[in-house]
């Protein structure tokens, strides 16, 4: 049986004296889009950091492929084929659009990175703007910019935080279907996400976090029977 994308068991993480994360249990398998869900503050966040080794202090087991990876630095995490979109996006602004797609190198542990053709083949918006500013692009843009940036660098386990929020419903469509895309074709997806009724569609589990802590698992064929509480936990 091939091992799961991620495993992670009893992870603590701090930054400096605060202690983020408390006994974070989860485990991801190849292909499976992944959400989770929890208030501003619950440690989604800092769940794909400490993932990436981007928090001050790691305790615990967190495996990738099957590879131990808690004592890693956050570039020999990346070389075993993740990529990690921050909420922030990182677009460089000295550069165009199709130069920040080429900046990334690729990664030893991915696979064959997507074609430029690919790549523009599935965010026309980007064909279009290629050649202006990165940071001139609108949101939504920008957004699908740093989605792609990653797919060029062969990483086939994609964390993508909150990359819903603020933009218009049309890029929100757009992206869902680049998710649904992704899956078909075999990568696995970990999101952090507040837009409910966009990732609710697009998962096959979900994950709900209070306090740095997992305090509930289900799977979409689960969804229903917990709304009720999810209302109660997220309001949503």
């Amino acid at each position: 049986m091939a091992s799961p994308a991620l495993e992670i068991k009893d992870l603590h993480a701090w930054y400096g004296e605060s202690h983020v994360l408390h006994g974070v249990n989860m485990v991801v398998q190849p292909g499976e889009v992944v959400t989770l869900l929890g208030r501003n503050g619950a440690g989604r966040t800092s769940t794909l950091r400490a993932i990436m080794g981007l928090t001050g202090t790691r305790k615990g087991s967190i495996r990738v492929h099957g590879v131990q990876t808690i004592a890693l630095p956050t570039h020999r995490i990346a070389h075993l084929g993740l990529g990690y979109c921050p909420e922030e996006r990182g677009i460089f602004s000295s550069l165009s659009c199709e130069e920040n797609l080429l900046l990334p190198p690729q990664l030893k542990g991915g696979g064959a990175g997507m074609t430029l053709d690919e790549i523009y083949a599935m965010f026309p918006n980007l064909a279009e703007r290629k050649y202006s500013q990165g940071t001139r692009l609108s949101g939504g843009e920008q957004q699908m910019l740093a989605v792609a940036r990653i797919l060029r660098t062969g990483a086939k386990l994609l964390l993508l935080d909150e990359i819903s929020e603020g933009l218009a419903p049309v890029i929100v469509q757009a992206l869902a279907r680049m998710i649904s895309t992704l899956r078909a074709q075999g990568y696995t997806v970990v999101m952090v996400e507040q837009n409910f009724r966009f990732a609710a569609p697009l998962a096959d589990r979900f994950y709900v976090m209070e306090h740095g802590a997992m305090v509930l698992e289900f799977g979409a064929a689960e969804l229903a029977q917990h709304m009720s509480l999810l209302h109660r936990l997220l309001g949503v």
